[in-house]
């Protein structure tokens, strides 16, 4: 979420004002929706871009250009588009908008996705509330007036899963739940509603002050920018093997069939390991 944040914000300064000149596909399935069809947003202009959870929104004049990059997708901004047009194929190049200007070449951006397995999602609608994934968005964790208790009550499942659901949580994924549950001082397999008061107050804590201080380093890097600024900051998650910057103790993994995540024995699991559901009971 907050690499989305600041990618929204940085759409904010360079597309607001222009217009769509065209919306190119390399990759039909990409595109979720069919009415309207992308190229209703041609000859309209870019009025705002806003961010619900980690979909990207761009108010194209009353239409809604919507775009969730997934776990491999990024957008990538450029000042002087290609006039070459797209190819229908299975490369990482998924869309291209055209934006004009004013005087000069197209400006715009490309959406791109690394890898076999295809996430990207685009979505043309009148209204964001007709993407299904916004329409069942929870709160989010950095708005004005958010709790987290009464988001527990009643869950029994594991708190890393909870903070994931975006129907619960808006915005938090693999990484960052990695990075508040450290700064917790939780384990990953902790149970949400077995939680007591002080621990909740302390993820609660957490899920501000790491998403904060995350989102204040993100805003002002050029898109190109933020995928690596977010790997160098993190303390635990993709950092298997290293040293806890905390205690010194060594990063440990769970890794399952789409997944890993990473943690502190030390800080988080009272110095013992956790290891894969099919092996073992979880630990709390």
């Amino acid at each position: 979420m907050p690499e989305v944040d600041a990618l929204v914000a940085d759409l904010n300064g360079r597309a607001v004002g222009a217009v769509v000149a065209e919306i190119e596909l390399a990759s039909i399935s990409v595109l979720k929706t069919f009415d309207p069809p992308v190229s209703a947003f041609a000859g309209l202009e870019v009025t705002g871009v806003e961010r619900h959870g980690k979909f990207v929104d761009l108010d194209v004049d009353g239409l809604h250009l919507v775009i969730h990059l997934a776990k491999a997708g990024w957008l990538r901004w450029s000042d002087h588009l290609s006039d070459k047009r797209l190819k229908l194929g299975n490369g990482p190049l998924a869309v291209r908008v055209r934006l004009d200007a004013g005087d000069g070449p197209h400006v715009g951006f490309d959406l791109t996705e690394a890898g076999t397995r295809k996430g990207l999602a685009v979505y043309a609608v009148r209204d964001p509330q007709d993407v299904p994934g916004i329409a069942a968005l929870g709160p989010d964790p950095l708005a004005d007036g958010f709790e987290l208790a009464p988001l527990l009550d009643g869950r029994r499942m594991q708190v890393k899963r909870l903070l994931r659901d975006q129907k619960v949580v808006a915005g938090i994924g693999n990484a960052y739940s990695d990075e508040i549950l450290h700064a917790a001082k939780l384990s990953p397999f902790a149970i949400a509603t077995d939680l007591h008061d002080e621990q909740v107050t302390r993820l609660e804590a957490a899920m501000r002050e790491v998403l904060g201080e995350a989102l204040a380093e993100a805003h002002g890097k050029p898109a190109a920018e933020l995928k690596d600024d977010k790997r160098s900051r993190m303390r635990v998650h993709g950092r298997a093997g290293e040293a806890c910057p905390v205690c010194g103790d060594t990063v440990a993994e769970v890794v399952f069939a789409d997944s890993s995540l990473q943690y502190c024995p030390t800080c988080q699991t009272g110095g013992k390991p956790l290891k894969d559901r099919s092996t073992s009971k979880f630990l709390k």
